[in-house]
């Protein structure tokens, strides 16, 4: 059955067909505008985006070229003053070049006026001669010598009073020139000091590790002054102990010990004996490397290895309170300087004020001076002449032989002259507790001789298998008489002689 379709009803769809087309045309329209709106918004964000990119560019260069113009002003300046000194170095060498000719053209002057008068002073004693020959009757030889009497005796005021003139001068001008050398090298070299002390400090994390140090019974505390040979001082002080000794070495490697056990937090007499030997490699190692730099840093290679490990060793000894090695720097570099003055070997006056006191990092072990130790070392090890001679010569038992002798000598002289470069009384203190252990460790069967508390105390560690009891008993009094009668010092020594016998075997 077909239904059939009013006009009206035609006429409807068509008109809405036509509105649906309307609407989706504004609809897409609407779309398409609102999307190339926010399109042209992000272009205009990122073409800002972009001209702030460009601004922060442009400041960062202007920034950048300002440094490198700032950094150019500065060399410059520096190359500008560096280039005015120039100028001025060469005038004043010009100024003194001119002032050398006209010095040799007056003495040209004067060589060629003393000829002259000789000549003619030999003429007029020629005619005199001539002349006393037809009058007196004299022979030639005659007239001569009587004329030569009367002008050397004429002369010899005026020559007297000439030669002081001339030694006057020659004085006055060799002590300025003297004056000046050590002018120049004390203004070219400051050295640093410092006095080296009688004890160091360690810190401990807490008050806990003195009981440690200390040990049950005290046993940690004696193995570890009986091993290291110092005085260790444990009091209310908090957080800290001192480790006292005179020998800087024994100082510094005590100090070492102590410092690996708090750390490692396990101390006791068996581990106090394995750090003890590792650290006593380490120092080795370290006295012989840091002789190996101050030599790579002068230049002074090649030196025998056993004069690189003292030179090193050098750094724990002192002299009057005064470092060795320090002292040993500070004349190496001042008669450096004095021998380029005077126009001597640079690098022979550094090596002869590098070696002219190693004989010192022997005496403590060896005894004796440390004058004929350093002279054999050098000699044994092939150094130059002139560094022996001035190992000689910086005390007196030789005379200079060169320039570069004599520079260090000076320099020598102008270290330990200086304000506060040595104390007398702490030298006396030295040299007294030294002479202390030398008597016990001249006994026989004395293996090692510890000298603490300031030197009121020794303590003497001797072969357990060659000594009995009661010998050690008859060598503290020996001892003790043997100090009373040689070394001067105040109040009492306390002589202990400890004998200790161990057993060791290994389970296999």
């Amino acid at each position: 059955m077909v239904i059939p379709i009013s006009m009206t009803a035609i006429a409807g769809i068509a008109i809405g067909a036509g509105l649906c087309y309307v609407w989706f045309k504004k609809s897409a329209k609407s779309g398409l505008s609102h999307m190339m709106m926010e399109a042209k918004a992000k272009a205009k964000a990122i073409e800002h985006e972009t001209e702030l990119m460009v601004k922060s560019a442009e400041v960062k260069i202007k920034e950048t070229e300002l440094e490198q113009e700032r950094e150019f002003q500065k060399r410059f300046a520096k190359l500008d003053g560096r280039h005015r000194a120039l100028l001025l170095e060469t005038k004043e060498l010009a100024a003194k070049e001119e002032s050398l000719k006209l010095s040799e053209k007056k003495l040209l002057e004067k060589e060629s006026k003393l000829e002259k008068l000789e000549k003619q002073k030999q003429d007029e004693i020629n005619k005199a001669v001539e002349s006393m020959q037809h009058i007196a009757s004299f022979t030639k030889e005659e007239a001569k010598a009587y004329i030569l009497a009367k002008v050397e005796e004429q002369s010899r005021a005026d020559v007297a009073a000439i030669v002081r003139r001339y030694e006057q001068e020659a004085k006055y001008e060799g002590e300025k020139k003297a004056n000046y050398i050590l002018a120049q090298a004390t203004t070219r070299y400051a050295g640093e000091f410092a006095g080296e002390r009688l004890i160091n400090l360690i810190t401990l994390p807490s008050d806990e590790h003195k009981g440690r140090i200390i040990g049950k019974e005290g046993r940690n505390i004696k193995t570890l002054e009986m091993l290291l040979g110092v005085d260790i001082v444990i009091d209310e002080t908090p957080g800290v102990i001192m480790v006292s000794s005179f020998n800087l070495y024994r100082r510094a490697i005590a100090t070492r010990v102590i410092e690996i056990l708090v750390e490692d937090g396990r101390i006791h007499p068996g581990r106090i004996e394995e750090i003890h030997e590792k650290v006593q490699e380490e120092f080795e190692a370290k006295t012989y490397e840091e002789g190996e730099n101050i030599l790579i840093d002068m230049g002074l290679f090649p030196m025998h290895e056993e004069l690189v490990r003292l030179l090193g060793r050098m750094k724990y000894r002192a002299s009057y309170g005064q470092n060795a090695l320090a002292h040993t720097l500070e004349v190496a570099k001042l008669a450096r300087v004095m021998a380029a003055e005077m126009g001597g070997d640079e690098k022979l006056a550094l090596r002869a004020g590098l070696l002219h006191d190693i004989g010192k990092a022997l005496t403590q072990d060896l005894g004796g001076s440390h004058v004929d130790i350093g002279a054999d070392l050098c000699r044994k090890y092939g150094e130059h002449p002139t560094v022996i001679n001035a190992i000689y010569a910086h005390h007196g038992l030789a005379e200079p032989d060169s320039v570069e002798s004599a520079a260090v000598c000076a320099a020598d002289k102008l270290s330990a002259a200086r304000p506060g470069a040595r104390r007398e009384v702490l030298e006396s203190f030295t040299k007294r507790v030294k002479e202390v252990e030398t008597i016990a460790l001249s006994k026989a069967y004395v293996d090692q001789a510890y000298a603490i508390n300031a030197g009121r105390e020794i303590r003497v560690f001797v072969n357990a298998q060659k000594m009995s009891d009661n010998e050690a008993v008859l060598l503290s009094k020996e001892i003790a008489k043997e100090i009373q009668e040689k070394v001067q010092y105040p109040g009492e020594i306390k002589v202990n002689v400890i004998r200790e016998t161990r057993a060791v075997d290994y389970a296999k």
